[in-house]
């Protein structure tokens, strides 16, 4: 959940990632706020980008001292305490924006990223549809608001399946919801190759496929055009002598196997999430061996007891990098942000992943 475009920091479910805003990117409200921004904020906004969300903070505190109502200053502040992980103090920053200033569309769509990455999904519909409110126009708040649905909508039919597994259609429409986010560019960043696009016809790939791969054939000499006495006199014999046209091909290009790979570790940090423990033991290979000299059994027991003891855990996987070691194992490096309430960790993850029955499984596993 990026609050700079260009410097993504997701702080949602590990599968999606809903759209901040920064100051600076045109916003619509603060247009005409930014226009003349005191030099302490605009160190302050030049420091955030930057990465120095602490030294951003203390610069707007000190802006905020003598002009505490300033609206600029107050979101510059919301930013980065988001940027530092005050998940509370931020969601108090833009509530309190939204408060005195109604009017601007940005605090409400900010305050809904943060209710989103605490698993709030109902306050930021709220905060979403407000944003709406004020300013009809606003695109990533109506991005944000489909991606809120589709949470609120799994979950439901997440819930339909608990209540009767052979609810085939509730599972059909968990797994279509599943795979749009599993797919999301936004929510899993790693490099793609270059594959059509969804609005490219099947037929159009193959033709293509087909025309780069095969050599051309042997234009064959041109029969004589045969005289109109003989094609009226002897259809059925035309019509047998007349060349079968040949079966119709299709190619089909091969599957990437890097978006099998980063569904798979997609589905492990799910299950960790919604803190269901036999999911994300089941994304383990047989062959996994813990580090150390903990039995598997035991690691299993451990990770059992820490994946349902919380009450809450948001498990996020950032920019994640896929590297093919051969067709039967990957490795897999990314950023993990993990929150639960009882705890806040970020670490670098690397997973090593192997073909395993057909599917994708965890077979070692390294932090830092």
């Amino acid at each position: 959940m990026p609050m700079f475009e260009s410097k993504p920091n997701p702080t949602t479910a590990p599968f999606w990632a809903l759209k901040r805003v920064v100051l600076g990117l045109a916003l619509l409200g603060f247009t005409q706020l930014t226009s003349a921004q005191p030099a302490e904020l605009q160190d302050a906004n030049r420091l955030l980008k930057a990465g120095q969300a602490q030294q951003a903070l203390d610069r707007a505190n000190g802006f905020l001292n003598a002009k505490p109502k300033d609206a600029v200053g107050r979101f510059i502040k919301g930013l980065a305490q988001s940027e530092l992980g005050r998940t509370n103090d931020a969601i108090a920053t833009f509530q309190s924006l939204t408060e005195d200033f109604p009017e601007l569309p940005e605090p409400y769509n900010n305050l809904a990223v943060l209710y989103s990455s605490k698993g709030q999904f109902e306050k930021a519909r709220v905060a979403l549809e407000l944003a709406i409110q004020t300013h009809p126009s606003y695109a990533t708040a109506h991005e944000n608001l489909g991606d809120i649905y589709a949470k609120l909508a799994s979950q439901a039919y997440d819930k339909a399946l608990q209540l009767d597994k052979s609810n085939n259609a509730a599972a059909t429409k968990l797994n279509l919801v599943k795979d749009l986010f599993s797919t999301s560019p936004r929510a899993l960043t790693a490099p793609r190759a270059n594959v059509a696009t969804a609005t490219t016809p099947v037929t159009a790939v193959a033709s293509a496929a087909t025309k780069a791969s095969t050599p051309p054939a042997a234009t064959p000499p041109a029969a004589p055009a045969p005289t109109a006495k003989s094609a009226a006199s002897t259809p059925a014999a035309a019509a047998a002598t007349a060349p079968a046209p040949a079966p119709a091909t299709t190619t089909i290009p091969a599957a990437d196997p890097k978006q099998d790979v980063l569904a798979a570790v997609t589905r492990w940090a799910r299950a960790w999430s919604s803190r269901n423990a036999d999911g994300y033991l089941a994304a383990y290979s047989k062959s996994f061996d813990p580090e150390g000299s903990q039995s598997r059994a035991a690691w299993a027991a451990a990770r059992r007891e820490r994946v349902t003891t919380p009450k809450r855990i948001n498990v996020e996987v950032i920019e994640p990098s896929v590297q093919i070691v051969s067709s039967n194992e990957v490795r897999v490096v990314f950023r993990q942000n993990y929150a639960s309430d009882t705890l806040n960790a970020k670490s670098r993850k690397t997973l090593v992943l192997v073909r395993e029955d057909g599917e994708w499984k965890i077979s070692r596993e390294r932090s830092g």
